[in-house]
């Protein structure tokens, strides 16, 4: 087993796990990843913040709840802080009222949690499928975002679907 220490002075602890040419290397920045319970909490957090917000289109509730006292969005198209994710929630949700998220997949490691959902703007949208990234802090409350959004083709070159 292979181990290095960095110490990031931009971001809380992190650490990172995987198989690379059959032994385990370990990057630890600074801290201790949270396993068990505070995984399980830390995905339970995202999900019910998405599905309050853009679900339930209820952003204040959502940030109320589930907020840390920062946030970092790294959407070029999304200013930083909660009250821009409320005003963009009830501006996209107020265009399209019968927007629904549906999360596919939730991925907890460490202080991130994954979602892998399909947006749809109405019930005949092929929608988007979106893959979130979420940082979370030692309190389990939402600080920091990340978002990859592709857009449902027509066709497809497998049979596969995206989701």
């Amino acid at each position: 087993m292979i181990i290095s220490d960095f110490e990031s002075s931009q971001r809380p602890a992190v650490c990172i796990a995987r198989k690379f040419q059959g032994s385990c290397v370990v990057t630890n920045l600074g801290g201790k990843c949270p396993h068990g319970r505070q995984l399980e909490r830390n995905k339970a957090t995202v999900v019910a913040y998405y599905t309050t917000a853009f679900n339930d289109k209820k952003p204040e509730e959502a940030v109320a709840k589930y907020g840390g006292p920062v946030y970092i969005q790294h959407n070029p198209q999304a200013a930083d802080g909660f009250q821009a994710f409320i005003d963009f929630v009830k501006f996209f949700t107020t265009q399209n009222p019968q927007l629904h998220v549906d999360i596919k997949r939730v991925i907890a490691e460490c202080d991130l949690v994954v979602t892998h959902s399909h947006l749809t703007l109405n019930p005949s949208d092929r929608g988007s499928a979106v893959a979130d990234i979420f940082r979370l802090n030692r309190e389990g409350k939402i600080v920091e975002h990340w978002d990859v959004i592709q857009a449902v083709p027509e066709t497809s070159a497998n049979d596969n679907t995206m989701f």
